[in-house]
Formats: structure tokens, C-alpha cells, sequence
């Protein structure tokens, strides 16, 4: 067993409003934003986590949310001195903030970017009217385009914009229509996803009308086309990046990396190679029972247990286009490949789900297709 890259995510939990369809852990902002208190928690968070990793070095930071883009550039330049004070944070180290278009004023940009900030995910969702309107988004189609101008602008060296596909009565040329403004503002990497009703949301109360299954594949497929052929390669099944702008930290989730998690309701995850075992943490989630002193930030903390790292560990890795190394699976679950687990990969391979090489495993274009099949497999 090795120990995999480091990563860090910092959880913003505020937001303007709470959009119908987000299942994330956010809050209304309510009355004002407890800037120097959260992010003086926040710190303290990543003081006790850091102890658990001692030198490794950190090579991405996610700054997600909720709205990060609601706290000042000031407010980010302390997150991020404070965790190079804590951890060890590497020099070439992507540093990512979320943010809303309709939270970022003119300048706001450049402001994070001199804050350490080297990579922003813009989530404009979709530029239409009456898709912001059914997905509660509180943007305009010109304040999506004027923050674009801005990551432009700001000097930013990489930058991505959210996009959704298969919104309520979408139809395909819609869809395109979406895809093609967003390819037209020239960002590096773009995440396109299909719209999914989640559990404990609006949306799954009062589930709005989606397009059907054949419209939805049409929509994929159309939409891969137009974006290959601007020059945006798919590696994950939601994400496209022009060359040399793939996002470490979403591949360091998918690859089965090592992650800490500071703030409401974050999640950790630490390999300890000592021991040969897998924790999972996971912190208090409401605002304000993660900032009360007298009560310790984590809420959860387990072993995950050997039987469920199989499924945890091809539940992310098959989500990515490129190989898996046979040999990724043993070093960082620290198990050999069962009966059981050979037996489901060549299950996977029967139905055409999967190619299996005598070093690789490889996701086909199927298995991409029907990725949910593909991991019932390793239930």
C-alpha cells in the first residue's frame, strides 16, 4: 500500500439562495456573512487535520460550496496563508474557487488571483431565461458573460465554466444552443452535465419534467461532437479541458487520492499506510455547530471497511477515460484482487462494459454509456 497524492477541500456553506435542484450542503444567507469567524474555524479545522498527514505535500485546494465567491479577496488571502502556514502546500499547487456570476462584482476576479487563487469554476449552468429561472440561479445571461470577460481579463492561467444539459422540456437544438455560447467564451475547461433529481431537494418533491432517455443521449452525443471539434478533450464523463487544462483535483478524487476536508459538513478522506487502512471523516455540517467552540469540528470518522473498498475504488477511477493500472488497485486499497472482484471485472468485460489487458483496465465506450451497470457489478 502506498500513500496517493494529497489534496485539500475547503467548504464554503453559504449562498444567496438555495438553488431547487442542489443536494450540496447549503445555507441561505440570512443575516451577515461571518467572514473572520468561519475562517478563523476553518484554520483551526486544518490545524487538528494536519496532524494526520504530517509533511506530505499538497498539491490542489478546492474551494467549494455554496457561494465562495461571496467572501472577500481579503477573506481568501487569509484561507490561503493560513494553509500554507498548517500544511505543506506545494509551490506548483492548483489553488480553485467556485463562483456564482451573480456574486461577482467588476474586479472581483482579479482581486482572488492576487490572492492566491490560480483557478476559478464559473457555474453559469445555462445562459437561457427561463432555464436560470426553473433552476433558481440568480444570474443574468449578460452577468454570466461579464464574469467570463473578467477570468479573462483577471490573468487567471486556467478557468471553468458549469454547464447543464436535459433541463426541463429541454430539446436538443436548446441544448446546443447552451453548449455553443459557453464554447464561444473561449474557457479552458468546461464541466457539461445532465441535470439529475437528487434525494431531499425541491426538484425531488415536485419533480419537474425532463426530456426523455432517447432526447438525453441525443443530447450527449451531439453535444461530444461539438465539443471535440472545438478542441475540448473528454477525460471524465462530465468534464472536457483543452490540452494541459484537466483539473488535479477532480482527478485526484476520481484516481483515489487522499484528500482533507475543512468546513461544514466536508469530507476527508486519509490512506494510513502504517496500519494498511482507509479512514473517512466527515465534519459538522450546520454553520453553527461548526463554530461553536465547545464542540469538536468532525462528526463522523470510520474505517472503511475492506469488503466496501472495492466498490468505493472503481465507483471513482471508472468515471475517467484513461486506463487504470492494474497495479493503482492493489497499492492503494492495499488488496489483492478476490475472487469476487475478478469475477465482476470479467462480468463487466461479457457485457462489452469494460476491455481487460494483461496491465490496464479500460472503460469502453458502453461502459461510459451505462456507467451505473458498470459498478453494479462491484455491488
Amino acid at each position: 500500500m502506498r500513500n496517493p497524492p494529497l489534496s485539500l477541500y475547503v467548504h464554503i456553506p453559504w449562498c444567496v439562495q438555495k438553488c431547487p435542484y442542489c443536494d450540496f450542503n447549503s445555507h441561505g444567507l440570512k443575516a451577515a456573512l461571518p467572514e473572520k469567524e468561519y475562517v478563523a474555524h476553518l484554520l483551526d479545522d486544518l490545524a487538528i487535520d494536519a496532524k494526520a498527514v504530517g509533511d506530505r505535500p499538497v498539491d490542489t485546494v478546492f474551494i467549494g460550496g455554496g457561494t465562495p465567491s461571496l467572501f472577500s479577496a481579503q477573506a481568501m488571502a487569509d484561507i490561503i496563508e493560513g494553509i500554507k502556514s498548517r500544511v505543506n502546500l506545494a509551490c506548483d499547487a492548483e489553488i480553485t474557487m467556485e463562483a456564482n456570476p451573480g456574486t461577482v462584482e467588476a474586479g472581483k476576479f482579479e482581486g482572488f488571483y492576487q490572492a492566491g487563487v490560480n483557478r476559478i469554476s464559473v457555474g453559469i449552468q445555462s445562459f437561457q431565461p427561463q432555464h436560470l429561472s426553473i433552476l433558481g440561479r440568480i444570474h443574468s445571461e449578460s452577468q454570466a458573460v461579464n464574469a467570463v470577460a473578467q477570468a479573462h481579463s483577471a490573468g487567471l492561467p486556467t478557468f471553468n465554466l458549469d454547464l447543464m444539459h436535459g433541463l426541463p422540456q429541454q430539446s436538443v437544438d436548446n441544448a446546443m444552443s447552451d453548449l455553443n455560447r459557453g464554447i464561444d467564451l473561449n474557457p479552458y475547461h468546461l464541466s457539461w452535465y445532465q441535470l439529475t433529481i437528487e434525494p431531499n431537494t425541491p426538484f425531488y418533491s415536485r419533480p419537474p419534467e425532463l426530456p426523455d432517455d432517447d432526447i438525453l443521449w441525443e443530447i450527449q452525443e451531439q453535444g461530444h461532437r461539438v465539443l471535440e471539434a472545438a478542441g475540448y478533450k473528454q477525460y471524465e464523463i462530465s468534464a472536457y479541458s483543452k490540452e494541459g487544462h484537466q483539473c488535479r483535483h477532480n482527478l485526484n478524487y476520481w484516481r483515489f487520492g487522499d484528500y482533507l476536508g475543512i468546513g461544514c459538513g466536508a469530507h476527508g478522506k486519509i490512506t494510513d499506510v502504517d496500519t494498511g487502512s482507509i479512514q473517512r471523516l466527515v465534519k459538522v455540517k450546520h454553520p453553527r455547530g461548526y463554530m461553536e467552540m465547545s464542540r469538536p469540528y468532525i462528526d463522523k470518522k470510520n474505517t472503511v471497511e475492506a469488503g466496501d473498498l472495492p466498490f468505493e475504488f472503481f465507483m471513482n477511477r471508472f468515471r475517467l477515460l484513461e486506463p487504470c493500472p492494474i497495479d493503482d488497485y492493489r497499492a492503494l486499497t492495499g488488496l489483492d484482487i478476490s475472487d469476487e472482484v475478478k469475477f465482476a471485472l470479467e462480468d463487466a468485460a461479457q457485457k462489452g462494459l469494460l476491455d481487460i489487458s494483461s496491465q490496464h483496465w479500460q472503460v469502453t465506450s458502453m461502459g461510459r454509456r451505462y456507467l451505473n451497470t458498470l459498478l453494479s457489478c462491484f455491488v
